[in-house]
């Protein structure tokens, strides 16, 4: 991917021997503060205020190595100049395709008690807080230092409100395979509520107080650091917290270790309304960049996929050959084969599988079992990813069968082991043209911009849970109307939408409308569906068409309506024009006025028909009227006007 523009400045001047009691680092246009304090214990703290209001209160700062702390009995060094921060970036796929940001930065530089230096670096934008700590000392190079602790924390206000998902326990669930980033979250409890599970909470992390909104979350995710998630800490504060011992890959480590200098993921906090939260960008904003490999393999689209609601019976040549023309059909781009391929198909099939796809200019996508011995899945192919040299041959023996791309499913944890197999299976992936697809798995964190072949992650309670129990399809209108506020705003997320046909032994609570207009309102670089042939025979030419032209790739994207857990309105701009979408995730109806006057003059509205399960299709104007039925929704197209 062509880089179209590089951060203008990366360096800070410190001033001199200055000793300040407090630091404020500023936003462009100074609606943001950020305070910096050092105390008399010399413990470092930050608060947040956005114009008058307190997003964050008194909050700690600090690192505890092995062999030095840095979280008490620090000293000031120096207080860098502000300094005008700006990259101008393009993302392959995502709610936008030309990205600018903006921030002011400022170094606060301190001494622990025994002389040793860290950073802290602050990046201010208008509608974002970031920081990161910073080692700039060199080491030699046989020094390997390693951090216990992380004393970051994020102390709010007593009227906030929390929308928050719970962090599994490492090694529960089934198979052994937790955590995996796949729980429901609870909806506007206050900070500092006790976890459900034991393990805290994960990114991102949604906040409420007054008229201000914040979205938490960590990216610029590097090999030299774990995952990390927040943990209670007591008086509505929240501390970064590190993984389970038991998240690592086989022999590997957990907590961050590295030689100096080094530096921390970046902690993330988009503050503002709701619509600066669901626009925003940030996770990509300070996410490392594209590094240097060609990805113009990388093709946003549609796939179908059988296993969502035939499962692991359909996995044979025969169906999978019936999934390839339903792609073929639909005009999607690819068709994804699932568990088990090597041993119910196997490579010479699958050989004649991909040429007949590539025949009807469909890509097939491959799965893989990730594990080693952290969980005990015997789903295949299992343990052929584990070492660079296996990885390689396997990525060039699909890639010369015509492969488009890899699923990897059954990831162990957040330990800083397991951070760098995610990283290498990244990069081998690209050298062979290979899209990549995560389930099982972490948040990406960022991950999409450096490494432009992921192109999707899970790490959410998706569609396929909802095929397993009742009560995840009872839950799944409120989820849906959650997830374009916390989980799918800075990362793609392969919930693997849309069923309009039935569920074996599940009642689907969701209408035809709200289903059509999850493949709009979730982003996904490869968009799954959850859909079979027969599923969508009896459907309407309108509704057909629809889904035809479907693009994946969005140029911007914009909050139009919406409450956190209760309904959403959204619109995306496609190279073809504006589609509008909303969904209600509530048991009573919805009166919504729309205006989408940023659109065409007309376009054409699909919703939910006088009939259970019928869809109903008229022209629109830009002020869209409609009354939502329980748990309903719409789409509306506004074709450009050339």
């Amino acid at each position: 991917m062509k880089k179209l523009w590089v951060p203008l400045v990366f360096l800070s001047i410190l001033v001199g021997c200055s000793r300040p009691s407090q630091v404020d680092v500023l936003s462009p246009n100074g609606q943001m503060k950020v305070s910096v304090s050092l105390g008399d214990s010399g413990m470092v703290h930050y608060s947040v205020l956005y114009g008058n209001d307190s997003v964050l209160l008194p909050s700690r700062l600090g690192i505890v190595m092995a062999d030095e702390d840095f979280s008490r009995n620090l000293s000031w060094q120096g207080v860098s100049e502000p300094v005008e921060v700006t990259d101008r970036y393009e993302l392959l796929t995502g709610k936008q395709a030309q990205v600018t940001y903006q921030a002011n930065e400022q170094v606060v530089t301190l001494h622990s008690s025994s002389g040793k230096v860290m950073e802290v670096v602050f990046r201010v934008s208008n509608n974002a807080v970031a920081f990161r700590y910073r080692f700039p000392q060199a080491d030699d190079v046989s020094v390997v230092r390693s951090i216990v602790d992380e004393l970051t924390s994020f102390h709010f206000p007593d009227s906030t409100k929390s929308w928050l998902q719970p962090m599994s326990e490492a090694k529960t669930g089934w198979c052994q395979t937790n955590n995996s980033y796949e729980e429901h979250y609870v909806m506007e409890v206050a900070p500092g509520t006790p976890a459900p599970l034991k393990a805290g909470w994960i990114y991102p992390a949604l906040f409420n107080s007054g008229d201000v909104w914040t979205l938490i979350s960590e990216t610029d995710l590097h090999r030299t650091y774990c995952g990390t998630r927040l943990v209670d800490a007591g008086a509505n504060t929240f501390k970064v917290g590190f993984p389970d011992p038991r998240e690592a890959f086989t022999n590997g480590g957990v907590n961050p270790q590295s030689v100096l200098p080094w530096q921390s993921p970046w902690r993330i906090m988009a503050v503002g309304n709701l619509g600066n939260i669901v626009e925003s960008t940030l996770g990509t904003d300070l996410a490392a960049p594209a590094i240097d490999k060609d990805f113009s393999f990388v093709k946003p689209g549609i796939a179908s996929w059988s296993w969502a609601i035939l499962k692991d019976n359909s996995v044979n040549y025969d169906t999978q050959k019936r999934f390839i023309d339903f792609a073929a059909d639909m005009h999607w781009a690819y068709c994804l084969v699932d568990v088990n391929w090597d041993r119910n198909i196997g490579y010479d099939k699958m050989k004649e599988l991909a040429d007949y796809a590539a025949s009807k200019n469909v890509g097939l996508i491959l799965w893989y079992n990730s594990s080693g011995d952290w969980n005990s899945t015997e789903y295949t192919p299992k343990s052929m990813l584990l070492t660079r040299e296996a990885r390689r041959a396997e990525f060039e023996r699909i890639r010369q069968m015509g492969i488009k791309g890899i699923k990897v499913d059954f990831f162990g944890g957040d330990g800083q082991s397991m951070i760098q197999y995610y990283h290498d299976i990244f990069e081998d992936a690209a050298d062979h043209q290979l899209m990549v697809n995560c389930h099982g798995a972490t948040l990406s964190r960022g991950w999409q911009r450096t490494y432009p072949n992921l192109v999707t992650i899970e790490a959410i309670k998706g569609f396929e849970f909802i095929t397993f129990e009742q009560q995840n399809a009872d839950l799944a209108p409120s989820h849906c109307a959650l997830l374009p506020f916390t989980r799918n705003v800075f990362d793609p997320m392969d919930f693997t939408p849309m069923n309009l046909s039935s569920i074996p032994g599940i009642n689907r609570r969701t209408t035809y409308g709200f289903e059509l207009a999850l493949p709009v309102l979730f982003t996904s670089g490869v968009q799954h569906m959850a859909e079979t042939p027969d599923g969508l025979a009896g459907v309407p030419d309108f509704v057909k068409s629809f889904l035809q032209n479907l693009p994946t790739r969005w140029n911007a994207s914009r909050f139009i309506d919406g409450y956190p857990g209760k309904y959403v309105v959204m619109a995306r701009q496609a190279d073809n024009g504006w589609y509008v979408v909303a969904i209600n995730g509530e048991n009573s109806p919805r009166q919504l006025s729309v205006d989408a006057s940023f659109a065409a003059p007309a376009g054409t509205l699909i919703t939910d028909g006088s009939e259970a399960d019928s869809f109903v299709s008229r022209d629109v104007n830009q002020r869209i009227d409609i009354e939502l039925k329980p748990y309903g929704g719409f789409v509306a197209f506004y074709p450009n006007v050339n």
